[in-house]
């Protein structure tokens, strides 16, 4: 394969996204090639950019749900894969031979930094270059688009939920409903929790009981948690915002469980916490063995993203619609390159 790759990469940090080409990776003996047909666009895409973790190299081509089709395989996996429909999240790759992976827990790979699909370039081009084991064969029901939202954010939520998940303890509230929000409402109920959406906004109470939320806390209203005081097994965070640690705290039952997908910022009085015996818990992507059980029980579930279509030429139109809180909820890019 010879024919340059074409992508959109942001050049230095906090750059808008331009026309970006580079030769095509030369595959190892367990790779894949895949071109793209769709590519999410994640809130943590934006945090790339901006370089917010200091973990980025630059010319960065963001893009880590990813949805294309085998076109050219390593020479230890079977060339009758080519053509087949297959999904990529954040890991393309893991070391193999560390602590974790040889747990199989290769999302806590000691490589991390080395581990992400935007490395060296990611989705938001042509096509990409991943190991063969994180490039997962998709439901043939699974739309495209749905599939490339489900592979970062639906992976996401699917794990914390399964893992915490207990008939003892069902009782869950699922604070923040955004991208990560409206699909934790989703899985949540199928898994058997009983559901209630916590948000700022009572404009997404509707959608919020659509979606699976018994109850609907707005918590722009005044003394909105009293009647939930003691109430809840489980806190399963998906804002980034600033929170009431306090009222989240005093919702929790005495052994209860905060469980964080997202980066808010913690602050707290601790009192709470040791005497109510509370846990503050995070929970990081998945596993590929998750990464398989979420993609069937999505399916089984007919659990779908509330999604936006737009053209790849568009990225910057799409980065400004997310960062204006805009999209509802996620954003998913389609390849349009010439």
């Amino acid at each position: 394969m010879s024919e340059q790759v074409k992508a959109f990469a942001a050049l230095t940090k906090g750059a808008k996204l331009t026309p970006f080409t580079f030769d095509p990776l030369p595959l190892k003996k367990n790779e894949l090639r895949v071109d793209i047909t769709h590519c999410g666009l994640c809130g943590s895409d934006i945090h790339a950019i901006e370089d917010d973790y200091s973990a980025f190299n630059f010319p960065f081509v963001p893009g880590h749900e990813v949805v294309g089709n085998i076109s050219e395989t390593g020479s230890d996996i079977s060339a009758s894969r080519i053509g087949e429909r297959v999904g990529i999240g954040w890991q393309a790759r893991s070391c193999g031979h560390c602590e974790w992976c040889l747990k199989g827990e290769v999302q806590l790979c000691l490589a991390v930094e080395d581990n992400g699909t935007w490395t060296p370039y990611g989705g938001f081009s042509t096509s990409i270059v991943v190991q063969d084991d994180f490039a997962y064969p998709l439901p043939e029901d699974l739309p495209s688009e749905d599939a490339a939202v489900l592979l970062c954010a639906g992976l996401t939520v699917f794990t914390a939920l399964s893992r915490y998940y207990s008939p003892a303890a069902p009782k869950i509230g699922i604070v923040g409903i955004g991208g990560l929000g409206h699909l934790a409402l989703q899985f949540a109920s199928a898994m058997g929790y009983e559901v209630t959406a916590i948000s700022t906004s009572s404009k997404k109470r509707e959608e919020a009981l659509a979606f699976g939320a018994s109850n609907f806390i707005d918590t722009s209203q005044t003394a909105a948690y009293r009647p939930f005081d003691g109430y809840f097994d489980r806190l399963l965070i998906t804002s980034q915002g600033n929170l009431d640690w306090d009222d989240l705290q005093d919702i929790l039952k005495r052994r209860g469980k905060i469980i964080l997908v997202a980066f808010p910022h913690i602050d707290l009085d601790p009192v709470d916490l040791v005497v109510h015996e509370l846990s503050i818990l995070g929970s990081f992507v998945g596993t590929p063995d998750e990464m398989r059980k979420m993609l069937t029980f999505a399916a089984q579930h007919k659990i779908a993203p509330m999604v936006e279509l737009m053209p790849m030429s568009q990225v910057n139109e799409a980065i400004k619609r997310v960062r204006q809180n805009k999209a509802r909820y996620r954003i998913v890019l389609v390849n349009d390159f010439k």
